[in-house]
């Protein structure tokens, strides 16, 4: 297994552990509560490499490659978000724990959404990133045109075959175009990462995959489930952090969500950063989610921005 960039990986562990049938392979360091940071699309556990050495200072840190992705297992089948959100609560009992702090990214968000709604009483705290609620983001493409352009590229994804393939055609241009091309803050991807991105979707499976996240979400029968159901709510402490230069996301869909959560809620909207929050503003987005999971249970967080 290739090391990336020793100096980030001093002290990580890569280990696959089984969970749902699949194994995932996972990244862990520290010891302590336990941490479970989900990436999105088209990532792998490396979007998360600034946040694994400051949060493992204080907590077990556990990054997946998700089903599907880099070396995890992956199987025709069992990309709806059920069973994705399933593989994770598999995957905190794999490792000892009955709960968890779990904060997810794009499509790691949209697992993490629904993970909350599923079995809250595994979750501690929910951090999401640059992740719309799974139900939120099909009823705003369906009524909201802003939202509806910025998700072209999940409609094209319905296709099959073709988009792979496309992809894997331009995959270098691919990778410089999602990445540093949507960046606000263009310094945040160095031709190394972009390179380490494109070793991950060369491995075979990847990319089809990849993109059946998207056509289980957007199959027909689940479109309409997601369309007509009001959210269930979520009874887990919530923080929010948002990009507010996301190309891919209307800020749209950050309003009113403190109507989704019965439990204390922070959002909080960083300026001048796009999708990739993360990596584009790592120092901050370490401390908010170290203060967010250290913070004192019994203390109330207010909703602000």
């Amino acid at each position: 297994m290739k090391p990336y960039t020793a100096s980030l990986d001093s002290g990580w562990r890569h280990e696959f552990i089984q969970t749902n049938n699949i194994r995932l392979h996972c990244v862990t360091q520290g010891e302590g509560e336990l941490v479970i940071l989900l990436h999105g699309f088209p990532e792998f556990w490396y979007s998360w490499r600034h946040q694994i050495p400051a949060l493992a200072r204080h907590f077990k840190v556990v990054v997946p490659d998700l089903r599907g992705y880099n070396y995890s297992d992956k199987p025709l089948s069992g990309y709806d978000i059920d069973t994705l959100s399933t593989d994770i609560q598999g995957l905190i009992q794999a490792l000892g724990y009955v709960k968890a702090h779990v904060a997810g990214h794009d499509w790691g968000g949209a697992i993490a959404w629904h993970l909350a709604q599923k079995c809250p009483q595994m979750l501690d705290r929910l951090a999401i990133l640059n992740a719309p609620h799974p139900q939120r983001l099909v009823q705003e493409m369906s009524s909201n045109l802003d939202q509806l352009r910025r998700s072209w590229y999940m409609l094209a994804f319905q296709v099959p075959g073709i988009p792979e393939w496309l992809i894997q055609q331009n995959l270098k241009d691919f990778i410089l175009n999602v990445f540093r091309g949507q960046a606000v803050r263009k310094g945040a991807f160095t031709a190394e990462d972009n390179q380490i991105y494109q070793e991950a979707l060369e491995k075979p499976g990847v990319l089809r995959a990849a993109l059946n996240y998207y056509r289980q979400l957007l199959a027909p029968q689940n479109w309409l489930q997601n369309w007509n159901n009001s959210p269930l709510q979520i009874a887990v402490p919530t923080l929010m952090l948002w990009g507010e230069e996301d190309n891919f996301l209307s800020n749209k869909l950050t309003e009113g969500m403190e109507r989704l959560i019965s439990a204390p809620f922070k959002l909080k909207l960083i300026p001048h950063c796009g999708h990739w929050i993360q990596q584009e503003v790592p120092q901050l987005v370490n401390r908010e989610l170290l203060d967010f999971f250290q913070s004192d249970r019994t203390k109330v967080i207010s909703n602000s921005k």
